[in-house]
């Protein structure tokens, strides 16, 4: 009997142990996955989550600039003053060959609404929005609706 007694108290502290490691274990994974969640390694939502497949992106057009030679009038007046202005046409790929064919028009059409403004009308609020507007009528004269999208101006000043 000693011998039975010998054995099972032997057997104790490495049960003891045994039991201990499990749960070592559990704790260690619990920590390393909130860890690597919270460094956003991953997310239990995306598991839960559906696949939507995204549909590709319309293809947007090309947008190219086209300069307009640059604008140099002088304002009739007492002052002797001058008008440099700098104009880009926005227009496609596909309209960019006839735009450039009709810049000689286009100039003409510009620097005659130009050169029949008002001088003190420059010195007005907002006179950059009615030119604006104004160039791009005189270019839907010359181009049509479809050629160009719009007109920037990246250049007005008044010497």
């Amino acid at each position: 009997m000693s011998d039975a007694a010998a054995a099972s108290t032997a057997d104790a502290p490495a049960k003891g142990k045994s039991k201990l490691v499990p749960i070592i274990l559990v704790v260690a994974m619990l920590g390393a996955g909130f860890a690597s969640t919270y460094l956003g390694f991953w997310s239990p939502m995306s598991l839960m989550a559906t696949k939507h497949e995204e549909a590709p992106a319309p293809e947007l057009p090309q947008v190219q600039f086209v300069d307009v030679p640059q604008i140099v009038l002088s304002l009739s007046g007492p002052a002797a003053r001058t008008l440099v202005m700098t104009v880009k046409l926005e227009t496609d790929a596909t309209h960019r060959p006839e735009v450039e064919h009709l810049l000689p028009r286009l100039s003409d059409a510009f620097n005659s609404f130009l050169a029949d403004v008002d001088p003190s009308a420059f010195e007005k609020r907002g006179i950059l929005d009615i030119v604006r507007d104004e160039l791009a009528t005189r270019a839907v004269f010359v181009l049509g609706k479809e050629a160009f999208s719009d007109i920037l101006i990246t250049e007005f000043r008044i010497q």
